[in-house]
């Protein structure tokens, strides 16, 4: 790289995936030390020289979120403190980003305050993938980059599909709620396939329950896509209303796997669906992997995204319409199979 000092540090939420993202930029990965008083205080403690640099913190407040914010927070305040030039939050997933609006009276918008408390820590921008709303972009008053993980999943679907066989007639893309509809008309015209759409209602914070479904799924191998898997409550029992109406199989796919609760045995213990797949922005839990999980790493994304903030090149142009189609020009998407 050019500029001095282009450095990538990671809170404990998901290392590996940051030293992922180090050996495609062929940097060295930032050496830090986070540790617990016997209160259980966090103490941080960077070990490399950061005066005059370009940092980037991987960090995604997944669970136990608390504990993962708060390491990002005190992250950056030690490699603000410790003068460096630029901090970047790199936020594969995003934590609190339900309660982006006030839906009844007397409670919090958490989005809002959490993106106050990581501007007011010192970052100077934020990188991110598939919020839970979008308009959560605008919560930030500082520059953020929000970029999509469809594209690497499409590309997954795209080249199974061409294995298995699939014609566009046999694939139904399937949105397990009105508000991930555009995702999945975006995900059809990648992958080709029909296009239908869940109507659920909300019975509480952890249960839901299929009503209609608006499209044809008989006879139809069903993608259901959405930006996150929390409990997996909901990805059951659309999973079950569509095969009650002729789905020959379904798959679902989503870029977070949050996997809360018995999640993991909600998914994976049932016949309903036949192959989940998800992106490595929360590290699973393998040790309660049933059946073989697809996991589709977002590294080397991330890694030509900060390479280009970096070089202060364009970001967009990997996610714009003409990029979107030819996203493997810029980065080597790969995945593995875990299970």
């Amino acid at each position: 790289m050019s500029r001095k000092g282009l450095k990538v540090f990671s809170g404990s939420s998901n290392p590996k995936l940051a030293r992922d993202i180090c050996s495609n930029l062929m940097i060295p990965f930032g050496s830090s030390r986070i540790e617990r008083f016997p209160d259980g205080e966090i103490n941080v403690k960077i070990d490399d020289d950061v005066r005059g640099a370009d940092v980037f913190i991987i960090q995604s407040t997944c669970p136990p979120v608390n504990e993962h914010l708060m390491e990002l927070l005190i992250l950056i305040d030690a490699i603000r403190r410790a003068s460096a030039d630029r901090i970047t939050a790199v936020l594969p997933y995003y934590g609190y980003a339900r309660k982006d609006r006030k839906d009844e009276g007397r409670v919090p918008i958490t989005a809002k305050l959490v993106a106050n408390i990581i501007t007011t820590a010192g970052v100077n921008r934020v990188l991110t993938l598939d919020l839970h709303a979008a308009q959560i972009q605008g919560f930030f008053d500082i520059p953020v980059d929000h970029l999509t993980a469809a594209g690497l999943i499409s590309d997954y679907f795209k080249d199974k599909k061409v294995v298995d066989g699939l014609s566009s007639d046999d694939v139904c893309i399937v949105a397990p709620d009105v508000g991930s509809s555009k995702m999945a008309f975006s995900f059809a015209e990648k992958i080709g396939g029909n296009v239908a759409i869940i109507e659920k209602r909300r019975i509480n914070s952890t249960l839901t329950e299929a009503l209609n479904v608006v499209g044809d799924v008989e006879d139809k191998h069903c993608i259901f896509i959405d930006d996150m898997i929390a409990t997996g409550g909901s990805m059951v029992n659309a999973a079950a209303f569509v095969r009650d109406r002729g789905a020959k199989t379904v798959g679902i796919s989503a870029t977070h796997a949050v996997f809360a609760g018995n999640a993991y045995e909600k998914l994976l213990g049932t016949d309903l669906i036949n192959n989940v797949v998800v992106t490595d922005t929360i590290p699973l839990d393998e040790s309660k992997l049933t059946k073989p999980v697809t996991v589709l790493t977002v590294a080397p994304i991330l890694a030509e995204v900060i390479r280009r903030i970096h070089l202060s090149e364009s970001v967009s142009i990997m996610f714009d319409n003409a990029g979107r189609s030819s996203i493997r020009n810029y980065v080597n998407i790969a995945g593995r199979q875990q299970g």
